[in-house]
């Protein structure tokens, strides 16, 4: 098993944390969809927690990921759009 350390330094992700955290980019983007087109301000509140969510869980996993990995990006590029 690696040390934090170890892992850190190679700065390599395995494929399911980063497919998770493209899961959770998602997710984001179809609650802000959903944000935007609802008119009720207590369910406009309840999707903005779920939101929020998200987001801690993407920022408490500390991920960046590289720009470097090209088919990464365009993954996450076609998803944008």
């Amino acid at each position: 098993m690696k040390t934090y350390k170890q892992f850190m330094t190679e700065a390599q992700y395995p494929n399911w944390l980063r497919a998770g955290v493209a899961v959770l980019v998602i997710k984001m983007r179809n609650l802000t969809q959903q944000i935007e087109n609802e008119t009720d301000p207590a369910k406009q509140n309840a999707l903005i927690a779920q939101q929020n969510r998200l987001l801690s869980y993407i920022s408490g996993l500390g991920i960046g990921v590289s720009t470097e990995d090209s088919a990464l990006m365009m993954r996450m590029r076609k998803g944008i759009k």
